[in-house]
């Protein structure tokens, strides 16, 4: 299967890469405009965020949204929101109904169902030109055959939830779609407001106790919302309100 992507949306295929981020870094500095979706069957060097390997086996989906975002770092780190919940919007179109109140995101970019992991994200970035970003990658891994074990994070597939035959290719049509869709959304007048907004929908976890671990603490609170800007917002046991904006985030819950 071909996939059909939106107009003016290329695509660039490969049987095996180092990983797709790379590929996109690689467009970048030789001067492409994009917007490009990058695809691998294989990634030899697949990383997720803050550096961790991302297992990248054959039969799940694996790619990178090359674009220049016309924006500077805070606007286009919203970005990662929009990613998100297109996502959300691609994997669920692929669930039955009875499975898909199960699909819950997870701040800022990960895509749980039942608490375990389906899909996660990577943002890299180039330099600033012009007060704004000279290009950005958006990486997505969704578990669509297989899933890793043995991993900090509970992890499940499609294939797991009984629904075995989705191929990357079909993955990405989807995915392009929605992308496509919530992008033109974030650029519209409500902005990254709508885009919260549906974040907040599909959120999981909202009101419940969290483990919020930084560089330099761990604490505990309770997920109260998300900030204007994206900012996870916590509120400690003393009473007080924390706003995150990097970290990693686990709940207390038996199940997760």
């Amino acid at each position: 299967m071909t996939p059909s992507l939106p107009p003016g949306v290329a695509h660039r295929a490969f049987a095996e890469i180092d990983s797709t981020n790379e590929e996109a870094k690689r467009l970048g500095e030789a001067g492409e405009a994009g917007p490009i979706w990058i695809t691998a069957e294989r990634q030899t060097a697949g990383r997720g965020r803050r550096g961790r390997e991302w297992v990248s086996p054959s039969g799940n989906f694996m790619g990178t949204l090359f674009l220049r975002p016309q924006a500077g770092p805070r606007k286009a780190a919203e970005l990662s929101f929009v990613a998100a919940v297109a996502v959300h919007d691609a994997v669920d179109g692929l669930l039955p109904p009875s499975l898909r109140p199960g699909l819950k995101l997870k701040w800022p970019n990960d895509l749980l169902h039942d608490g375990r992991k389906l899909a996660g994200i990577l943002l890299e970035s180039s330099g600033i030109a012009g007060g704004e970003l000279a290009w950005l990658a958006i990486g997505i891994g969704i578990n669509l055959a297989q899933y890793p074990d043995k991993v900090e994070f509970p992890a499940t597939s499609l294939a797991a939830l009984g629904i075995p035959n989705v191929t990357p290719a079909e993955a990405l049509e989807r995915l392009a779609a929605a992308f496509d869709r919530r992008l033109r959304e974030w650029r519209d007048v409500q902005g990254f407001a709508a885009i919260r907004e549906a974040w907040l929908a599909r959120a999981g976890g909202l009101g419940e106790t969290l483990i919020v671990r930084l560089a330099d603490e761990s604490f505990e609170g309770t997920f109260v919302g998300l900030a204007a800007d994206g900012a996870l917002e916590v509120r400690t046991p003393s009473g007080d309100m924390r706003q995150i904006s990097a970290g990693d985030v686990f709940f207390r819950r038996a199940s997760h």
